[in-house]
């Protein structure tokens, strides 16, 4: 009995527009969310019928009331009534095809959740396009909670539309889907959608569409409803049946459910127990009626529109009858019920949701165990920490606990604190491993989450110690030796490093542990590179390590990241493009595109095209990063892009400085975003912004950290633009510094690129004290030119502008012509503008004379770039104030610019400017 849909137009139209967007490219979300009853399913189906009328795949999936029982449940009942094209695509990508029934379970070679969100992605990308409708979020389990903020944060230019629904009154104050609802309605990407109670002229329309009912009837059923569609048909049904109407939704309920014949509702009843759907043949036998009487109670139930047929089974017509029903049982009978489903059940999950609720405690132990194995190897491992812990919960209260998990109380309690850790919850790990006997596979783990977490170096160090001291055998001395020597890469002991990571190799080899083998490698890798300067001994290791696979894939793809990067910091970069190339194609074969290394492998590649000078393919990649980011992680990759935008000019980077402004309080996003807003404030004429950021950022870096090399060096131009020695020295320290003494007062073997920026500041502190100093600046140039495209075209002008002060014009307009050449290859905008200015001031080229004009020949009176910026937010009629919001500026140097402006247009007010400016033409 669902009615015609009423009153839900402006809902309906506001997801008609996402799924339009996702047919016109660009995916979506959209949350519905309302009261129970109040007909968000019923406005889903709607969608669900116009997406397959436009020829969208369609894949519909139910949470259940198990709690985190069973996880990825809506993705796996999703594939399992998906079209045939769908579910052909999904059995081709084993991480979704064991999803399916009858397939047993893929091997675990790491970072399985990772690989299954990625071969989800591949898989909506591959069939689009797709509507994918999770119902019930309030009964989402972790696993299917973090897929879908996965899903709203990575699908952009996929024909995808993904529709969720859940209960307003079902989110309590620490309901766990309320804080993935307020991060996800941040997100550009995704709609949310209210749905409210029926005014009483649409709830009289309701009404009416369910069938023949009088005025006095009509205006009852109206009142009591109270908006809620469900509650109507409830009543419209009691009416029907001549039923009084009694107060509250679930006494109306259970009146419906006691006309029944005694069958009836004893067939009912174990339905509840089985929750929202049940097959036919386990009610049957859960029932205990012979087969006669129980598809006549089945009948007469359904014929009553409590039950309906869903496949080879039953679902409730709506959860809150269900609800009902359940609660209504007595607590012998309900003991009763859920012991009888659990002598029946297989699945591990669900016998563990039945024995518990039954009482049998030790049952739900030995399935909880059970549970916990099997969410891992699909990889859910939120739901293995959850199946895990309440065993661990039930030990002391059960007799021969550990012969009944195959396990003894610490191992399990391991395998719990690991489980948290791969779910993302180290600290929880940290905790639980502490409070564990220190064996070396304890100790081990403890050691490299503490590393992970960064959070206490000396206890990583001492948990790694004790590891090693307690190895009982050559593997695991191999694994904490390991952990070990990567431990104390964050400090000053570099001579232990080495020899720890070369025990570590011997102990790997004598034992075969690859994993420990390769992890060994890098780690000895990046300290001989970075400490000792040995470039192509660490080159070989690295290329050893990602010779053969490890069966780790997080192993592996860290492997290629270190071998790519370490030709990339030595100004290797086809071959560094080669191996990134690989290590690229692997994580998105693997479905680990968005895993820590896929992504940091992909950030590479990014960094390698835009270094090589190929531009159009670093601003492809960067078009995959996220524009609005969520988390931290995500403004790290948003970061990046930035380096491609400021350097071509190209719109939305005051935009994206925006969304990243708050993680400015990560290191590394405040390094890049600030970075590169300070090099976009010189491009428009604010070197005072510039320095207000390069302050920043050095403000938070560490002295000796390699990213001051570069922001010093900005500075240090910026004071040349301004005019002002002023600080200038102490730039130069901070680079300086890098070069001489590092993070542990030694010197450090930096890669081509980082001697050239050491050079570069030099170059630039001369120029801020008035000296163009010729072969300085060849220096930078040919330091650059191992293959920094960009970056030997900026220093080339500065060369240039330094032979023009030492009168040789020629080879001025020689470096030039190279510069302004390879700045129009890259078409990298505001670089090209400053060239052709300095051009213009040259006369290179036949350039025009600027007629000894005291502004320099530029039009409005001389106006810096950044000042005519301002001007058009004066004209608008924003404060100071408010303009050093939308610039990302201080609220001074805003004043400043102001005064500036009211001097060159020779007026006193900001009205008179404003209307100087609009009489000039300076608007536009």
């Amino acid at each position: 009995m669902n009615g015609l849909l009423v009153g839900r137009s402006a809902e309906l139209a506001r997801l008609a527009r996402v799924l339009q967007s996702a047919a016109e490219g660009t995916a979506g979300v959209a949350l519905v969310g309302g009261d129970a009853g109040i007909g968000k399913t019923r406005l889903v189906s709607e969608l669900v019928a116009e997406a397959r009328g436009r020829g969208f795949h369609v894949m519909v999936g139910q949470c259940a009331e198990l709690g985190d029982a069973l996880p990825y449940l809506p993705l796996a009942d999703a594939l399992r009534g998906a079209d045939p094209a769908v579910c052909a695509a999904a059995s081709g990508r084993p991480l979704l095809g064991q999803l399916l029934p009858g397939t047993e379970s893929a091997p675990s070679t790491g970072l399985t959740q990772q690989r299954l969100f990625g071969s989800l992605l591949g898989l909506l990308a591959e069939v689009q396009p797709v509507l994918f409708v999770i119902e019930d979020l309030h009964w989402a389990d972790r696993s299917t909670r973090d897929l879908l903020v996965f899903l709203s944060r990575m699908v952009q230019s996929e024909q995808v539309c993904v529709v969720g629904t859940y209960r307003t009154d079902d989110l309590h104050r620490r309901h766990p889907l309320r804080s993935v609802l307020a991060e996800l309605k941040r997100l550009p990407t995704v709609t949310g959608v209210e749905l409210g109670p029926l005014g009483t002229g649409e709830m009289s329309d309701y009404v009416a569409s369910l069938g023949e009912v009088g005025a006095r009837e009509l205006g009852l059923i109206v009142s009591r409803a109270d908006g809620n569609p469900f509650y109507a048909e409830e009543l419209f049904a009691a009416l029907a049946e001549g039923d009084t109407l009694p107060d509250g939704l679930a006494s109306l309920l259970l009146s419906r459910v006691e006309v029944l014949s005694e069958a009836g509702q004893r067939v009912l009843r174990a339905a509840a127990v089985a929750g929202r759907r049940v097959e036919d043949e386990l009610l049957r036998e859960v029932s205990g009626l012979p087969l006669p009487e129980f598809e006549e109670a089945v009948r007469e139930i359904v014929s009553r529109g409590l039950l309906k047929v869903d496949g080879y089974g039953y679902a409730f017509r709506h959860a809150l009858l269900q609800e009902a029903v359940y609660t209504d049982l007595l607590p012998g009978e309900r003991t009763r019920l859920h012991a009888a489903f659990a002598a029946l059940l297989t699945s591990p999950a669900e016998l563990a949701h039945h024995h518990l609720a039954g009482h049998d405690l030790a049952g739900a132990l030995a399935a909880s165990v059970q549970a916990g194995r099997d969410a891992e190897r699909v990889g859910a491992p939120a739901e293995a920490h959850s199946h895990y812990d309440r065993a661990l919960g039930l030990w002391d209260r059960v007799a021969d606990a550990a012969e009944l998990a195959g396990a003894s109380r610490a191992a399990l309690a391991f395998r719990s604190a690991v489980t948290a850790a791969a779910s993302g919850d180290n600290h929880r790990a940290i905790t639980q491993l502490k409070a564990l006997p220190p064996t070396s596979e304890v100790s081990e783990r403890l050691a490299y989450y503490l590393f992970e977490t960064d959070d206490d170096y000396e206890s990583a160090v001492a948990a790694a110690r004790r590891a090693v001291e307690s190895a009982a055998d050559e593997r695991s001395l191999a694994r904490a030796l390991a952990t070990q020597a990567r431990a104390l890469t964050h400090g000053p002991r570099g001579d232990e490093l080495e020899a720890l990571a070369v025990r570590a190799l011997e102990a790997a080899r004598a034992s075969g542990a690859r994993d420990a083998e390769v992890g060994a490698m890098l780690t000895l890798a990046t300290y001989l590179e970075q400490r000792r300067g040995d470039v192509a001994r660490a080159r070989e290791l690295a290329e050893a390590a990602s010779a053969t696979p490890t069966g780790d894939l997080a192993m592996d793809l860290r492997a290629r990241f270190h071998h790519a990067r370490i030709h990339y910091e030595q100004g290797l970069l086809d071959k560094a493009a080669e191996v990134a190339d690989e290590g690229v194609a692997m994580a998105l074969e693997t479905g680990l595109k968005w895993s820590t290394y896929g992504t940091d492998l992909r950030f590479l590649r990014f960094l390698i095209h835009y270094a090589a000078g190929e531009w159009d393919h670093a601003e492809a990649v960067a078009a995959s990063f996220p524009a609005r980011p969520g988390t931290a992680s995500e403004a790290v990759l948003s970061s990046f892009a930035l380096f491609i935008e400021v350097g071509r000019g190209l719109p939305g980077v005051e935009r994206r400085l925006g969304w990243l402004r708050p993680f400015w309080s990560e290191e590394l996003v405040l390094y890049m975003s600030r970075g590169m807003a300070a090099e976009h404030a010189l491009w428009h004429g604010d070197p005072a912004a510039a320095l207000e950021h390069v302050h920043a950022v050095l403000d938070r870096l560490v002295p000796g950290d390699n990213g001051a090399l570069r922001v010093a060096t900005v500075g240090l131009w910026a004071l040349a633009e301004l005019g002002t020695a002023e600080g200038a020295d102490e730039l130069l320290a901070r680079a300086r510094h890098v070069l001489e003494r590092g993070l542990h007062g030694e010197p450090i073997h930096l890669g081509p690129e980082g001697v050239a920026w050491g050079l570069r500041a030099e170059a630039e502190w001369h120029r801020v004290h008035g000296r163009l100093d010729v072969e300085l600046w060849r220096r930078v140039v040919a330091a650059f030119d191992f293959g920094f495209v960009y970056e030997a075209a900026r220093c080339r002008w500065r060369l240039a502008e330094a032979l023009l002060a030492a009168g040789e014009r020629d080879a001025a307009q020689h470096e030039w012509e190279l510069a302004r050449e390879t700045a129009g290859k890259l078409r990298a905008g505001p670089f090209e503008a400053a060239l052709l200015e300095f051009g213009r001031r040259a006369r290179f080229g036949g350039g025009r004379p600027d007629g000894g004009r005291p502004d320099g020949g530029r039009p409005g009176g001389g106006l810096t770039a950044r000042e005519a910026e301002v001007l058009r937010l004066v004209a608008e009629g924003l404060t100071n104030r408010e303009i050093a919001e939308r610039l990302f500026i201080a609220q001074k140097t805003v004043s400043v610019h102001v005064s500036n402006i009211l001097a060159k247009l020779e007026v006193s007010t900001r009205t008179q400017a404003a209307a100087a400016a609009r009489q000039r033409g300076l608007l536009t």
